[in-house]
């Protein structure tokens, strides 16, 4: 073998160097492209994309303001409905508890009327119990005095008490 020079390896080397440099380049103006090539159908696909969201976007905003007007028509009546139903409920109870209260009152007065009644009734009862007892009774001792009178004169002559009484057996009668 012969004897390289140094400047031939210099030579040899720069050579290599440039080739590894060339490679270098080309791979780079391939990586480029391809690069270019995707964010061009990047750009394609977000141009589609954009276009076929642009319609819903605009429709949803055209929506969003022809619905805004009603929604708020609607809470507001919502809300006032909410506070007609509040009134009515409030004067419903109002009236409900002033029921109650004449029932209330009304049956205290009907109670108070129905003992009454029946204490006029318990004393007219016995008002009657008495004003017929009192001359039952009254007749009663008269027919008793009666009777007593008519057996003593049918007997005839009076005995002493203690033989009448010995002879009728009633040891204990008084008349």
């Amino acid at each position: 073998m012969s004897k390289i020079d140094p400047q031939t390896v210099q030579l040899i080397l720069v050579a290599l160097v440039a080739a590894a440099m060339l490679v270098q380049a080309f791979v780079l103006l391939a990586a480029f492209i391809a690069m270019r090539k995707a964010a061009r159908a990047m750009d394609e696909k977000l141009e589609a994309f954009r276009s076929s969201v642009t319609p819903l976007i605009d429709n949803t905003r055209s929506l969003v303001t022809r619905l805004t007007p009603k929604v708020e028509q609607t809470a507001s009546d919502l809300a006032a409905l909410t506070h007609s139903l509040r009134v009515q409920s409030a004067d419903i109870q109002s009236a409900a508890n002033e029921m109650m209260a004449r029932a209330r009152v009304q049956g205290n007065r009907l109670d108070s009327m129905l003992s009454h009644v029946l204490d006029t009734l318990e004393r007219t009862g016995t008002f009657m119990s008495d004003a017929v007892n009192k001359p039952m009774r009254q007749i009663s001792a008269v027919l008793a005095s009666v009777k007593a009178v008519v057996e003593s004169l049918r007997t005839g002559s009076p005995q002493p008490r203690s033989q009448a009484n010995r002879a009728s057996g009633d040891h204990d009668m008084f008349v």
